[in-house]
């Protein structure tokens, strides 16, 4: 499976890999529901893509979702997908650069937002009305995280 990447990249552990590929996506356009680079792409657009640029494809179909979907189902869809496909990861303090950061908004409200932890204490998201940019971790973020996944070993 490793072959596809690009040969410099061999050596790289996971981490690493997410982040190289992660910081393509710097000023994707946010566009709802969209999943390509350089484009557009959602928070989930934005993991979709990563997934796909490392493994080849995504791992299951995702069905349509409005802009509400996590106020008005109350699923925990984001948290489910996430523990099907990505190795969790006990706490924002044992996360690493290149992790998956699952945010909740609300308390009374699924989890609805997904970013990637970079290194200095920042993390790389697609923000509303915006486009894929890198933010400050700071305390009103980190007390919103409420998963840390890690991407698979290739």
């Amino acid at each position: 499976m490793g072959d596809h990447n690009n040969s410099g990249e061999a050596w790289m552990g996971i981490g690493a890999r997410v982040l190289a590929v992660a910081e393509g996506w710097v000023g994707t356009p946010y566009r709802h529901q969209a999943s390509e680079k350089g484009v557009g792409a959602d928070c989930l657009g934005l993991i979709r893509g990563i997934w796909r640029e490392l493994y080849g494809q995504e791992p299951e179909a995702v069905p349509p979702y409005g802009a509400d979907w996590a106020e008005r189902s109350g699923e925990e869809r984001l948290l489910a997908a996430a523990a099907r496909h990505f190795q969790g990861v006990a706490g924002l303090a044992e996360a690493d650069a290149g992790d998956v950061l699952v945010f909740r908004f609300r308390p009374q409200h699924a989890a609805k937002h997904l970013g990637i932890l970079l290194e200095g204490g920042q993390f790389l998201h697609a923000y509303e009305q915006a486009a894929v940019i890198r933010s400050a971790l700071v305390p009103s973020w980190q007390r919103r995280v409420v998963g840390v996944f890690r991407f698979p070993e290739m």
